[in-house]
């Protein structure tokens, strides 16, 4: 190390000051300087160097180097006879040269570590791994994509035979050659499969200094490969399904130009391609807007548009949703529903809903929903009842679910893969419901021949008769009924020959029965053969924590019915819900749940106190006129009931017929309500 002793301390001094204290060959003994503030005082005492106004000190200590940058003639002459004799003595100009000079070496060995740093960097950046070898093919150069292929850390790969970190290298015998080579697959020792291609590396003499090979995993080029053919594969089939679909289909991209449409498209629309491919969306519209512009434009789903369409104007029900890639619209498609056929099939659906509803009950314990005290009661003695062949009576408000527990009493029953016929004892007249129930044999009068048809009871026969409003029957209907129960058999009307029947039946009924039995309207002992199994089934206003699930319940066969996605009720919907007294029970509440559904944006997808009838929210107090009066319930609910039939008959304007269908009622129940309440 090289003692240096620095004479002067202005902008020289400062510059071999700075240049000399960060080069570790020189030690700076001491800095000369007879000005205390000369710039170079300060980055002494930053560098704990001796300062000093003089340098007889100095002088005695080993010296190697003396630098004089005072720029005085006298001073450097002085210098020279003081110094000894093997000390170096540098004037001025030659401490700038030698300043500069340094300086420059820096700048340049700063440069050339940028470049480096630089081309590391970019060669770290590429994903191709990069290896290179020297002429005895030790690793001199590993990138990043290198390391992470091999699973070999740089560090643990410089420095070693390329045979050593990578066995099945080809380096070597490049190097030997002088040849390339190109895309060559080959394997790495972890699994990895890769293509190189290799280098000898070759100076400006001709002179093999090496070798190069550079690789790249074509694992992700094989996989995309198999994607490519996948895609062509579901591509195929995707045509294939959208050329054979019975339904419509047609798409536009995020324009509205017509992109494409199906054989059933131009059968149902009478549209060739020509009219629609590269047309605005709205070509195909006779009557109503493009709902496929209107999707494009919310981004939403639009379904259950009826509209008409082609020059036929033919009436369809059209769904459209948006095409979205990585959340961007590319277009929508539609899928259009010929009415026609909708309706033709609805038909058959009816018609085979009718035939099920003779054949077999439609539901199970499963469906019914209640977890009060109440509920749970009627449910554990329903399943009691199903588990026997006793006649059954269910008792309760109108659409508290009386049939519901009829279908889930044959279900659990053994008669359960038997016919279940469900009759409205209040929808016929007297006559035809006694032919209806008992079956009829008619004389033919031109060749006396007897026709006969047999009744439900038979057809029943061996399974269950739902007799729904049973209070209704007349009192000839009911002696037969009677006669069934107590010898389980029957005449048909105008016949003679007495029929056996096995026939479990299951009666329900909204009136008071006791009431009826009192007035002469129904007979005792019908009514004590029916009342062996009562089954009390409690209003919903009884059980408003079941409010909840019944819904949830609700909203699954509504979405299905109507096509919707509703998910739930809001949360201040709900509270609603359960604060309304529901005179209409669990019927009234589907109902109002339809009716919002129905009052919904197609968008929306929770059902808020917006979408119900304003009136069911409006706080009234129907049953009490102050807080502190004490009223039986029997007598509040009379009360309320009469209040609903004055209030039905106001609306229909006296008209009974009327107010019972909007009652839901049968008249003769209605007459006997009225009369009930001196309201005739």
């Amino acid at each position: 190390m090289q003692q240096v002793l620095i004479i002067g301390g202005g902008q020289g001094g400062s510059a071999i000051l700075r240049l000399l204290a960060s080069n570790e060959f020189f030690h700076i003994v001491g800095l000369v300087e007879i000005n205390q503030n000369a710039p170079a005082i300060e980055i002494a005492k930053d560098l704990s160097i001796p300062i000093s106004n003089t340098w007889n000190d100095l002088m005695k200590k080993p010296i190697d180097i003396i630098f004089d940058v005072t720029g005085k003639k006298d001073v450097f002459e002085q210098l020279l006879i003081e110094r000894k004799r093997e000390t170096v003595l540098i004037p001025g100009t030659v401490a700038n040269m030698l300043v500069k000079l340094l300086e420059e070496k820096d700048q340049i060995m700063h440069q050339v570590k940028e470049e480096s740093s630089i081309r590391q960097l970019i060669f770290d950046s590429i994903d191709e791994g990069m290896v290179g070898v020297d002429q005895k093919g030790i690793i001199n150069f590993f990138n990043k994509s290198a390391q992470k292929m091999t699973e070999i850390e740089e560090k643990a790969a410089i420095g070693k035979h390329i045979n050593e970190v990578i066995p099945s290298s080809e380096l070597p015998r490049i190097y030997e050659s002088g040849r390339s080579e190109y895309n060559r697959e080959m394997l790495l020792h972890n699994g990895l499969k890769i293509v190189t291609s290799r280098f000898p590396i070759i100076d400006e003499r001709g002179n093999r200094l090496g070798s190069f090979a550079v690789f790249k995993d074509i694992t992700e080029v094989v996989n995309l490969a198999e994607e490519i053919t996948n895609l062509k594969e579901i591509q195929t089939m995707l045509q294939a399904i959208i050329q054979s679909s019975d339904d419509a289909i047609s798409v536009v991209d995020e324009n509205g130009k017509g992109l494409l449409i199906n054989p059933a498209y131009t059968r149902i629309t009478g549209l060739e391609t020509s009219d629609v491919i590269g047309k605005p969306a709205t070509a195909d519209i006779s009557e109503g807007e493009s709902i496929h512009l209107k999707v494009l434009q919310k981004k939403q789903p639009i379904r259950g548009v009826n509209l008409l369409v082609g020059p036929s104007k033919r009436e369809v029900i059209v769904n459209v949703a948006p095409i979205l890639v990585n959340n961007r619209l590319k277009g929508s498609v539609g899928v259009i529903h010929d009415m026609t056929e909708i309706r033709h099939l609805m038909k058959e659906l009816d018609r085979a809903r009718s035939i099920i509803r003779t054949l077999e009950s439609k539901y199970t314990f499963d469906d019914i929903v209640g977890k009060t005290n109440e509920m749970e009661l009627s449910i554990e003695q329903a399943k009691l009842a199903a588990k026997t062949p006793v006649t059954v009576l269910l008792r309760g408000e109108s659409g508290t679910g009386k049939e519901l527990f009829a279908h889930a009493i044959h279900s659990a029953s053994d008669r359960k893969y038997n016919k279940f016929i469900r009759v409205n004892c209040s929808a016929s007249e007297p006559l035809q419901l006694e032919k209806d129930l008992f079956g009829e044999e008619i004389i033919v009068s031109n060749s006396q021949e007897i026709q006969v048809r047999r009744g439900l009871l038979e057809e029943a026969n061996l399974g269950s008769i739902f007799l729904d409003e049973i209070g209704e029957l007349s009192a000839s209907t009911q002696a037969k009924l009677l006669r069934v129960l107590q010898e389980s058999e029957l005449t048909r009307i105008g016949g003679k020959e007495t029929i056996h029947v096995d026939v479990r039946v299951i009666a329900a009924t909204n009136i008071h029965m006791e009431k009826a039995m009192s007035q002469g309207i129904f007979r005792e002992d019908l009514y004590y053969r029916l009342n062996r199994m009562p089954i009390q089934i409690p209003p919903l206003r009884s059980r408003i924590q079941d409010i909840p699930l019944l819904a949830d319940k609700l909203l699954i066969k509504l979405n299905q019915e109507y096509g919707r996605n509703v998910e739930q009720i809001s949360n201040r919907a709900m509270k609603k819900l359960q604060e309304y007294e529901w005179p209409g029970n669990v019927r009234e509440l589907e109902n109002m749940i339809s009716r919002g559904m129905i009052f919904m944006n197609p968008a929306e997808n929770t059902l808020d106190v917006q979408h119900f009838p304003f009136s069911m929210f409006q706080e009234t107090n129907l049953l009490s006129n102050s807080p502190h009066q004490t009223i039986p319930l029997t007598e509040q609910l009379e009360k309320v009931e009469k209040e609903i039939l004055q209030h039905a008959l106001s609306l229909a304007k006296g008209n009974k017929s009327q107010a019972a269908r909007e009652l839901d009622v049968s008249l003769r129940t209605l007459y006997y309500k009225l009369d009930k309440y001196g309201l005739t």
